[in-house]
């Protein structure tokens, strides 16, 4: 026996493959190299500086001082998923049921539960890279496999080249993973793309899994990104999987939600059931008032993170090093410095040189390698000091 292995190593050939073979994160190796760096600035995770607005948090204050500590609804409570119409009516500007909504623990619980409602072992997913991790590792977990289509990278943009997509479904092929605006990227579909994207999807028979976090962050004028709700019947395959995380600050809280047909309800309540058992009410009643109270927070939101694109885009080009275009929607700068191809030595260097936290390309797939990933939602002066720091390092 070695008596230097870690109690149970010898039994972790006896798990699972999916398990045993779960990838770590690229993005966490680089946070803990740097997360006790005194004066360090943060950029490596999406999530903004503010934190969660007060008429959120009494929300949740009030429902625990009601005593609202029991086991609920496993789809949700009625005051939620009623909410949650509300909201999706005002915004896709038609009606929505609130059957079709189920509450979740975390907007990746809600992915991990459409990929075991849809995928298993010997299934293909077919998603474009450079993509959020987590899902092609929820995939894998679930016995899935998943097929990267490289997004076309030019005079500082990404494009998604749809015969490309098309040519990677197979027989094998249940579903297409399409994020909008997407995490890293910030690459932002047009109404006509998501149409075409779906007829692709029709003519194979295959699902679509949306993945619309960013949809409020887009940089155009416009209320919302273009969406799959512009375009889709009532009978296409689509789940949608959200989260409160982004729009209203509670990525600590762990809520999120699936749209899918109401006749997928009894089969969610039971994925549910199985695996959380339900989210806590007092979340919930915290998500309804997000939802009902919360537009004036998601326009301040929005408009810092309009400024941080601002500042990131223009520093970062005054650097002369990098080939950048301001996104068009998320909250990302995605960039790669000239003559470095190594990301994930990148990211650790600059945190070592500049003191800045940023997400190595390298975690998102293929065709991502050479990034690096920026999360603009903070306040104006600390991403003009990164900004200050990221010129003199990438200059030495």
């Amino acid at each position: 026996m070695n008596m230097h292995a870690p109690a149970g190593t010898s039994l972790i050939a006896d798990l699972r493959p999916e398990a045993r073979n779960a990838p770590e994160s690229g993005i966490v190796e680089v946070m803990n190299h740097g997360r006790l760096k005194p004066g360090l600035i943060p950029l490596w995770v999406g999530e903004g500086d503010l934190a969660t607005p007060e008429f959120i948090v009494r929300a949740a204050n009030q429902s625990l001082a009601d005593g609202e500590t029991f086991y609920t609804w496993q789809r949700g409570i009625p005051e939620l998923r009623e909410a949650l119409a509300r909201y999706h009516t005002a915004l896709y500007g038609r009606p929505f049921a609130a059957d079709r909504f189920y509450v979740t623990g975390s907007g990746m619980q809600a992915v991990q539960i459409a990929a075991r409602m849809i995928a298993g072992p010997g299934d293909e997913i077919v998603i474009p890279t450079p993509a959020w991790p987590n899902v092609p590792a929820a995939l894998g977990v679930a016995g899935a496999s998943t097929v990267s289509v490289p997004m076309d990278f030019r005079d500082g943009r990404f494009t998604l080249d749809l015969a490309k997509l098309e040519a990677a479904v197979t027989a094998r092929t249940r579903a297409l993973v399409i994020n909008s605006p997407a995490n890293p990227t910030g690459w932002t579909a047009t109404r006509e793309e998501l149409a075409a994207i779906l007829a692709l999807a029709r003519r194979h028979g295959i699902w679509i899994i949306a993945d619309e976090i960013y949809g409020r962050f887009v940089y155009d004028g416009q209320a919302r990104a273009a969406s799959f709700h512009d375009v889709m019947e009532q009978e296409d395959r689509l789940l949608f999987v959200q989260t409160f995380s982004k729009n209203w600050a509670m990525t600590g809280w762990r809520v999120g939600w699936i749209e899918a047909p109401p006749a997928f309800g009894q089969i969610i309540e039971n994925l549910i059931q199985y695996s959380t058992s339900g989210s806590p009410v007092f979340v919930q009643r915290a998500a309804v008032a997000a939802l009902d109270e919360g537009e004036p927070f998601v326009a301040e939101q929005i408009a810092r993170a309009a400024e941080g694109r601002r500042i990131i885009a223009e520093g970062l080009k005054a650097t002369n090093r990098v080939s950048l275009q301001a996104p068009d929607g998320a909250f990302y700068q995605f960039f790669a410095v000239d003559g470095r191809t190594d990301s994930r030595a990148l990211a650790i260097e600059l945190v070592d040189t500049a003191n800045v936290g940023l997400a190595p390309g390298t975690a998102f797939g293929a065709g991502g390698e050479a990034g690096l990933r920026l999360c603009f939602a903070r306040k104006a002066s600390d991403l003009v000091e990164v900004v200050a720091r990221l010129q003199k390092a990438l200059a030495g």
